[in-house]
């Protein structure tokens, strides 16, 4: 956001308040904030005192200590109208943005690119130590340059949040999905600070949670400028817990924007022919085939797996090598969490299949039966790679992690019944006979049939999803078709970047122009 000025700099606490009233959340909310900061320390303590990156964690989430600010080449503007200048500094143009994990910070990562090339300046957050590592590796470059700063988010304490927003002076905040905090949504209301829920979604889960501490809830959707929501079903929940109607747009899924074009530009260029862009993807496949030494293996792969996921996909695959005419088939085995690995390697050799593990460099032959993928920032190469892909988080009740990934570079995609964090996006893709997901009331398949095998009714879901497997792996022509489906479906979705690119951009100009008027009225020029 511009800062005016024709003697010296205005920073955005110099700044005229607006008219919208900051709302405070009730008393309790505070006083049971102040009981946990003390319980919540010794809680990062127990899980990260081992880490070497531990003290600057605790500096960071209790705002003792921060990296620099981002840097940016100082502009000025004349603005001949207002016989003033517009600096547009390193203060006024970084928007800070807050992902928890690592889900959501590959769901942001291209609207933060964007707003990276339209010359903002981001201060990243993540909650996770897993989101952290994400973030870091994700931007390392813009990092490196000065263009991003990271770190881990203060708790939701006034006086640690007000030390850093003192030291980051955002322009805006924007907060992706969910996690809201009610003292510094508040904070930011009395700082001028837009504040903006970006891909809003609100699960009927969620809504329950929030509605348990209705004073809490409404304090938060009042502080809020505005809500991007998803859908129209989290639209109507946001303003169920107090939003006002004017507060909310519904712009789509960004899980719908391949979310590491950083990995592959080819697979990234959304704007190409759709024929070529298959056509790098296949070459691109053959390529990571050849360096691995898979070609004609009927490969599929189990990816972001959590605990309880590992072992039913072992099963599956021991019940395709029984399958002469798959007794070749390769399963890869990415676990969502890397301090998992060393868990999952021992659950394949318990199995009695042969590994083969990534990260001891250990070369797939004939024999190998699973490749455990072991290593971060693969993810999208292990997608090319396969015939099919089960994405994890699906199997048990964590919500589901993003088929958009798959669906992207052409690989037909599996799913279980726990997709509450992306149903709309699955319903999309199984609509197109992209995703195979149990009792999908949109499923149509590739055939235009309803079901490319018969199954009787008392078939449990997750034999249902094997039976999909299988049928894909046997029929790799069909399995194909429907993976181009769903790399069509994600080309046709990509708009939504730019929507809510321009929503967020229209706060910041409205909140920009509200400041100058002020301004202007309480400073004679």
């Amino acid at each position: 956001m511009p800062s005016f000025d024709t003697t010296k700099n205005i920073s955005n606490n110099a700044l005229p308040m607006q008219s919208r009233a900051a709302y405070k959340p009730p008393v309790y909310y505070q006083l049971t904030i102040g009981l946990l900061k003390p319980l919540y320390r010794l809680q990062v303590w127990r899980r990260s005192h081992k880490h070497d990156n531990y003290q600057q964690e605790v500096e960071q989430r209790f705002g003792k200590r921060y990296p620099a600010a981002p840097i940016s080449t100082e502009t000025y503007m004349p603005a001949a109208d207002l016989n003033i200048s517009i600096n547009t500094n390193k203060q006024n143009k970084t928007i800070w943005c807050h992902a928890v994990s690592l889900g959501e910070t590959n769901t942001v990562a291209p609207l933060l690119d964007a707003l990276l090339d339209r010359g903002y300046r981001i201060w990243l957050t993540n909650t996770t130590q897993t989101g952290f590592a994400r973030g870091a590796s994700r931007f390392a470059e813009d990092i490196a340059q000065g263009r991003l700063s990271h770190s881990y988010v203060p708790v939701d304490s006034p006086a640690v949040i007000e030390r850093f927003l003192n030291h980051v002076q955002p322009v805006a905040a924007l907060f992706v999905e969910t996690e809201l905090w009610a003292n510094i949504l508040t904070k930011l209301s009395e700082h001028h600070i837009p504040s903006i829920l970006v891909n809003g979604r609100l699960s009927a889960s969620s809504f329950k949670s929030y509605q348990k501490i209705g004073a809490v809830s409404t304090s938060m959707m009042k502080n809020l400028s505005l809500i991007i929501a998803q859908d129209n079903d989290s639209a109507k929940r946001f303003r169920q817990l107090g939003a006002h109607s004017a507060q909310i747009r519904v712009a789509g899924s960004l899980k719908w924007v391949i979310n590491t074009p950083k990995l592959n530009d080819k697979v990234a260029d959304i704007d190409g022919d759709m024929t070529h862009k298959l056509t790098d993807i296949e070459a691109r496949t053959s390529d990571i085939a050849a360096d691995l030494g898979v070609i004609n293996r009927p490969i599929w792969v189990a990816a972001s797996t959590h605990s309880g996921e590992e072992d039913t996909v072992l099963s599956w695959q021991q019940q395709l090598l029984s399958n002469p005419a798959l007794s070749d088939v390769l399963l890869i085995i990415v676990p969502r969490h890397p301090e998992r690995f060393d868990e999952v390697a021992a659950l394949i050799q318990n199995s009695g299949l042969t590994m083969a593990r990534r990260s001891a460099a250990e070369a797939i032959d004939i024999n190998t039966q699973v490749y455990l993928a072991d290593s971060m920032g693969e993810l999208m190469n292990w997608y090319m790679l396969a015939d099919v892909a089960l994405v994890g988080g699906s199997l048990v009740e964590v919500g589901g992690h993003n088929p958009v990934e798959p669906a992207s570079v052409a690989t037909p995609v599996l799913m279980g019944i726990y997709t509450q964090s992306c149903q709309s996006v699955v319903d999309k893709l199984a609509s197109v006979g992209a995703l195979y997901q149990p009792q999908n009331p949109f499923y149509q398949a590739i055939n235009h049939t309803k079901q490319e095998h018969e199954n009787p009714q008392s078939v449990n879901d997750e034999t249902l999803i094997y039976q999909q497997l299988k049928y894909w792996l046997s029929h790799l022509t069909l399995a194909k078709q429907a993976g181009q489906a769903g790399a069509q479906m994600t080309k046709q979705q990509q708009a939504v970047l730019s929507r809510q690119l321009m929503m967020i951009e229209k706060v910041i100009e409205k909140h920009a122009m509200q400041n100058i008027s002020q301004y202007l009225k309480s400073e004679p020029l």
